[in-house]
């Protein structure tokens, strides 16, 4: 299987989940990732490069997917609007910058762990999920995880990861904060944030940022 991988701090969660379930799966699976930032990984995806990936949901809509995504209930602090003269899209997001038309909210786009960062020591910037909670008091969808085939294992997956809480090992946990310059007590508070069951109010929140997103594509 060729999973699209996005090395995010809030997918660790779901890449931990499943180097267990590839190692202890009754098939012994085995698994070859492919890395990059959202936007890569959604052309790979569109591009039939990978067979799997959590895909922006932007670019998900209308694609075979199971009822996981990558999920903010209210703020996240990885998905940010930062004061700027110009108007700046991060070129490895795709729902976010749409996101930030939609809410019209200008300035400079940053997402990710980089992001994480930015907001962890400033405090001048506009967190875009809260902001569509605020105005819409729904969770906001930012990827879902989509298959082109096997859809037995993927719901298999999703079952399997959504009965269990995730616990990240210490030494991972010091891997990733090395490689964020994020310290883990952050880290575990960022994952608060973050949920990853795509149910039914969170489906109201993807089908609205779709109309929304219609919209603002219509006048562009």
């Amino acid at each position: 299987m060729l999973f699209g991988k996005i090395e995010y701090l809030n997918l660790l969660p779901f890449h931990v989940f499943m180097k267990r379930f590839t190692r202890n799966s009754s098939a012994k699976m085995t698994m070859e990732y492919r890395k990059n930032v959202p936007a890569k990984i959604n052309k790979k995806f569109l591009s039939r490069s990978v067979d799997a990936a959590f895909i922006s949901s932007i670019s998900a809509k209308n694609k075979k997917h199971v009822n996981l995504g990558i999920i903010a209930q209210k703020s996240v602090k990885s998905v940010l609007v930062i004061p700027s003269k110009n108007e700046i899209k991060d070129k490895e997001s795709a729902s976010s910058n749409l996101l930030a038309d939609v809410l019209e909210i200008y300035g400079k786009v940053l997402i990710g762990d980089k992001a994480l960062r930015y907001a962890l020591s400033h405090k001048n910037y506009t967190d875009l999920a809260q902001v569509w909670f605020e105005r819409y008091k729904l969770p906001f969808v930012f990827a879902l995880l989509c298959y082109h085939k096997d859809k037995k294992l993927y719901t298999k997956i999703e079952k399997e990861f959504l009965k269990r809480k995730v616990k990240i090992p210490q030494y991972l946990l010091k891997k990733a904060s090395t490689k964020t310059k994020i310290a883990p007590k952050e880290i575990l508070s960022y994952l608060e944030l973050i949920s990853y069951e795509l149910d039914a109010k969170a489906r109201l929140g993807l089908a609205k940022f779709y109309k929304e997103a219609s919209k603002v594509n219509k006048k562009s």
